[in-house]
């Protein structure tokens, strides 16, 4: 059998791709994160399901709940908050599955950024603005980050930034991307986008610290930092070529 790893979106329970909800109804054993979810997910899981929250279990714990269900004949979802591409530990579990013979496939979902975006109607890229976007995080009580990967580095280039697993280094980050971006520069934190307790706060790198830290917030939270995230009637910027009335649309054919 298959373990499935499926995006679980932002963590409302109407964010999820049909294929990942189609599979959530035909799943014996469902291992989700419940840290991060609404309860409300699960209510796409079918009457026989067993569920395991994984919050208070290590990668090794978690590998024998999928290869135990896997060997059992069992349909097998493991659920990942946002999209199993970003920070899901997909590596790892993929890695012991492949060492235990499980196969295993990859079903995305809505990540994080975008569903925080979505929430407060910016566009990550805006022409003459920002044309690129880093998703990143720091380093505090986990792995070491790649060799160049400096968020200094990463302010320098303009782009917006999207910071992960952040939220309790607020200050110090944005003393770190201040020098690059000006004190200034539009920071929108998003808690729990999409879910029922979503909280917003509007800022800027100089101010944004002290909102997070009223609010109290130390999880499940995603920091958007980049003058495309002003506030639409204050917000600068060109207008795609894409959509150019003065973009040449004409037919070309080649010639034979």
């Amino acid at each position: 059998m298959t373990v499935h790893f499926v995006g679980a979106g932002p963590g409302a329970a109407d964010l999820l791709t049909v294929r990942a909800t189609r599979l959530l109804a035909e799943a014996d054993l469902v291992l989700f994160p419940g840290t991060y979810l609404d309860p409300d997910v699960l209510s796409h899981c079918g009457p026989r399901a067993r569920l395991v929250d994984t919050q208070h279990l290590d990668l090794d714990q978690i590998t024998g709940h999928l290869v135990e269900g896997s060997r059992a004949g069992g349909q097998v979802v493991r659920l990942t908050s946002g999209d199993p591409s970003l920070y899901s530990a997909l590596h790892e579990q993929t890695r012991r599955l492949e060492a235990a013979g499980v196969a295993w496939r990859v079903v995305p979902g809505v990540p994080a950024y975008a569903a925080a975006a979505a929430v407060v109607g910016s566009e990550l890229t805006v022409p003459l603005v920002a044309q690129s976007v880093v998703l990143t995080r720091t380093r505090a009580r986990s792995t070491p980050m790649g060799q160049g990967e400096s968020l200094t580095d990463f302010a320098a280039t303009g782009a917006t930034l999207v910071l992960h697993l952040a939220i309790t280094r607020t200050r110090e980050l944005m003393a770190e991307v201040a020098t690059e971006v000006g004190g200034d520069c539009p920071v929108v934190v998003v808690h729990r986008a999409s879910q029922p307790d979503e909280l917003v706060l509007r800022g800027t790198v100089a101010d944004i610290a002290d909102r997070v830290e009223e609010a109290g917030l130390r999880q499940a939270a995603v920091i958007l930092v980049g003058r495309a995230l002003a506030p639409v009637g204050l917000r600068e910027g060109g207008e795609s070529y894409l959509y150019s009335a003065d973009r040449d649309r004409s037919t070309k054919r080649w010639a034979r």
